[in-house]
């Protein structure tokens, strides 16, 4: 989807397939890019490696280029200086506001911000929740659905038994739902397996809030 004109970028490889599988449930899968710096030429795929990018992608927006460009990226811990939710909303904002964006105190799921001379509604998604630190993984573990509850309890406890982790402390959520995961039916999967083996509560409100967001930034009906 190389001419796609709607960007949704993240972080990186597991996010982008994440995302994916959100996109296609929404039906958005023929309109929007899920894209990771390095599939837009950027030099890495990191938290650090979107905001280059984003800067690179705005310009875009005013000859025509791109249509519509949304963000998803952790918040991380504040502790590993990974901004957290406050300091990654400041960064981002100072790289949007010199393109005429303004932050849209009336948005009701995700971050958005407004731009004056009518261009789409730019979209932020600080993981997990627009609010506290963290990551995707933790806005997954808040979603499991109750059928997977005890499974994933299991999967909890078997990673806090570990005598000697070699996973700093803030990665925890990483290693619980990855160690969940090994324990599906298709053991090995990434992060997107949690959406295509429907895993997930789609009607818990974090989710729901995620799906509003996306189609809230990515209208279907400014389709041409």
């Amino acid at each position: 989807m190389a001419d796609a004109k709607k960007i949704l970028l993240v972080e990186g490889d597991a996010d982008k397939s994440f995302f994916q599988k959100i996109c296609k449930n929404l039906s958005l899968d023929t309109s929007v890019q899920v894209a990771p710096p390095k599939d837009l030429s950027g030099t890495h795929n990191s938290k650090e490696g979107v905001f280059q990018q984003l800067r690179l992608l705005l310009p875009q927006l005013n000859d025509g280029e791109l249509t519509h460009i949304a963000v998803v990226v952790d918040a991380d811990y504040l502790a590993q200086h990974g901004l957290g939710y406050q300091k990654t909303i400041e960064r981002i904002t100072s790289i949007v506001e010199p393109f005429g964006f303004e932050l849209d105190q009336d948005a009701q799921s995700g971050v958005c911000f407004k731009n004056p001379d009518g261009l789409a509604d730019f979209g932020l998604w600080i993981m997990p929740d627009n609010q506290q630190e963290g990551m995707l993984e933790d806005w997954i573990r808040s979603c499991i659905s109750e059928t997977e509850q005890t499974l994933f309890q299991y999967a909890t406890d078997a990673v806090q038994r570990i005598p000697a982790p070699k996973f700093p402390a803030h990665l925890t959520s990483k290693a619980q739902v990855a160690t969940w995961l090994a324990w599906q039916k298709q053991p090995g999967h990434g992060l997107y397996a949690a959406i295509k083996d429907q895993l997930l509560d789609n009607e818990h409100p974090l989710f729901k809030a995620l799906e509003q967001w996306l189609l809230r930034v990515f209208p279907q009906e400014a389709e041409q």
